[in-house]
């Protein structure tokens, strides 16, 4: 069977075969029930046993946790909820926005359960960037952490989960300035070599579905387009996003056809995001460059103006890294889409 990789407006659609193997059971993103998410700042909730702006459970200081901890947190949704202001992706894509994720999917036809492990600030691996904060939890600790305390708990079918990975961010940021990296591409396969390493571990539980999201346009931040206005140098550029973006397809087909009955699924996070940014208005977005200095201001949603801004749904950009709630909700609903033809 040849297996191909098709490229439609705004993503790179799954990695599939000419025909399906019989040992791969079909996705249905339809009865999908739960979402098992790891990942950094881009795709964290709040959880009430959280660490507050970084996490839904635990964190680097006390991996550990009951059952019952577990299984009566709560997905805490507000302005610091998530690092966009207001619902994330993963949010928007479940319809999971606040209160026990395991109630998510009887109330509303197309909820979905949300598990969310990621937290904010996450590299892949503190073998190779150190982390952000002592009590960071990059994200092969996340999967241990998840293997130990939650694997054995959650009620979910694994046949009806889609893991989702969005990681990369904070790597390629870190070490975009970095002169003794010899070679990038060398660099980012090392580092996807440990998150496919980490992955394995997830489809040992079980799992068979996995969704892999792509850096967005890192080299669009606000920061800079200063910079490439002044002539400056821009950090990370498009060069080493392109980079990572290639070897983490790469490595999800090599995933797929090395485990019986995987499927990857590849979304263009920076295809879509930069037609986002270059058709800014057809989204109802007005400001795809800046974004609001009081961003984080407790009144910001009711009184911008007085912080001379426009509405934060307005603006790409909620930060000098991160991409507002209106953003993730495009995304989302492209995600969906997406995953509906798969």
């Amino acid at each position: 069977m040849l297996s191909k990789i098709a490229i439609a407006l705004g993503t790179l659609v799954t990695i599939s075969s000419a025909s399906p193997s019989p040992k791969r059971l079909p996705f249905n993103w339809h009865t999908t029930q739960s979402l098992l998410a790891f990942g950094d700042s881009y795709t964290y909730v709040q959880g009430t046993a959280g660490l507050q702006n970084y996490s839904f459970i635990g964190t680097a200081l006390d991996y550990s946790y009951t059952p019952q901890t577990l299984l009566t947190n709560k997905i805490v949704q507000n302005q610091v909820g998530t690092s966009a202001g207001g619902p994330n992706w993963v949010e928007y894509l479940t319809g999971c926005f606040e209160g026990l994720p395991s109630r998510c999917n009887r109330f509303a036809k197309g909820q979905k359960e949300l598990w969310d492990f990621a937290f904010a600030g996450s590299d892949i691996s503190a073998k190779y960037l150190p982390l952000h904060h002592n009590y960071s939890v990059d994200l092969d600790s996340q999967v241990r952490e998840w293997a130990e305390f939650a694997a054995p708990y959650l009620p979910i079918n694994k046949k009806e989960t889609l893991v989702a990975v969005w990681i990369g961010i904070n790597d390629v940021s870190d070490s975009a300035k970095n002169t003794t990296i010899a070679s990038f591409p060398a660099f980012y396969t090392t580092l996807i070599d440990t998150l496919f390493d980490s992955l394995q571990i997830v489809y040992n539980r079980g799992f068979r579905n996995f969704l892999f999201m792509n850096l967005p346009p890192l080299d669009r931040t606000p920061g800079n387009v200063v910079n490439a206005l002044a002539g400056k140098t821009v950090t990370p550029n498009a060069t080493q996003v392109d980079s990572y973006n290639a070897i983490l397809a790469s490595h999800a087909q090599a995933f797929q056809k090395a485990n019986r009955g995987a499927k990857s699924i590849v979304f263009d996070v920076n295809t879509f995001l930069n037609g986002v940014i270059e058709n800014g208005a057809t989204y109802g977005l007005k400001n795809v460059t800046g974004y609001c200095p009081r961003f984080d201001a407790p009144d910001i949603a009711t009184n911008y103006a007085a912080y001379g801004c426009i509405p934060i749904d307005e603006y790409f950009w909620y930060n000098t890294g991160h991409v507002t709630y209106k953003v993730h909700q495009i995304l989302a609903s492209e995600v969906a889409q997406f995953l509906l033809k798969q």
